[in-house]
């Protein structure tokens, strides 16, 4: 998984045209490795088919 990772980073980076020093690649790939993992527990969280998303949102 890793080396895909290390091909998405290029990829986005080259698409944003934003510099990726080699000394922040580590720190990259873990932040990404974290979103990805958070994003696959939400993915799997199972809701019913009559939840709605909220109207109003209020802290």
């Amino acid at each position: 998984m890793a080396d895909h990772l290390d091909d998405y980073i290029d990829a986005v980076a080259s698409a944003m045209a934003l510099p990726v020093e080699d000394a922040w690649r580590p720190a990259v790939r873990a932040n990404l490795e974290v979103s990805l993992r958070l994003a696959r527990l939400v993915d799997e969280f199972p809701l019913p088919d009559e939840t709605e998303p909220a109207g109003i949102y209020s802290a």
